[in-house]
């Protein structure tokens, strides 16, 4: 299954050069996990860590949840995979988990994220609060956080993808 990454514009405006890099690094952590079976894409980097592609991809759909509905719009969304008791849950897989439910998941999370943020300014206040401050935080910063977040762990993924099957690059 081959993955294609849309490139983003060079001299859009803002909001559509914030939106055209997170799309990318979505993009890119999908890219990533393209062509893997459940196994693989389950498979821990280097015990005893538990970091794998598909857990990547749950802590994905979590912090989409957290800032788009939870954070921006003020939803009462509870996280899907962690929990005060067990803070990494998303990357701590059972046998029920799967690939097709950790993708859909993910989907739907980046789905409401674009919903939401098409009800918002760049410089719109959120009505939510983060659990790390107090502070009114603005779409802008959300969209650059989320940036930030995905190409961090799109480095990780790329430890994990090559350490799988040799694939590198991009």
């Amino acid at each position: 299954m081959t993955i294609k990454r849309t490139e983003p514009a060079t001299n859009a405006d803002e909001r559509s050069m914030l939106e055209g890099f997170l799309d990318h690094h979505r993009q890119t952590l999908e890219m990533k996990c393209a062509g893997l079976d459940d196994a693989q894409l389950r498979t821990a980097s280097v015990p005893p860590s538990v970091l794998s592609l598909m857990g990547l991809v749950r802590h994905m759909a979590d912090v989409e949840r957290s800032w788009f509905r939870r954070v921006l719009a003020d939803e009462d969304a509870a996280p899907l995979h962690y929990s005060d008791e067990d803070r990494d849950g998303e990357f701590h897989l059972t046998d029920a988990d799967t690939w097709e439910d950790a993708y859909a998941t993910w989907q739907a999370e980046i789905a409401a994220a674009r919903s939401n943020s098409a009800r918002f300014a760049l410089d719109d206040v959120t009505k939510g609060r983060s659990r790390f401050t107090e502070e009114p935080i603005t779409l802008r910063w959300i969209y650059t956080h989320m940036i930030e977040e995905y190409t961090r762990h799109n480095g990780h993924a790329d430890l994990l993808r090559e350490r799988l099957d040799g694939a590198t690059g991009e």
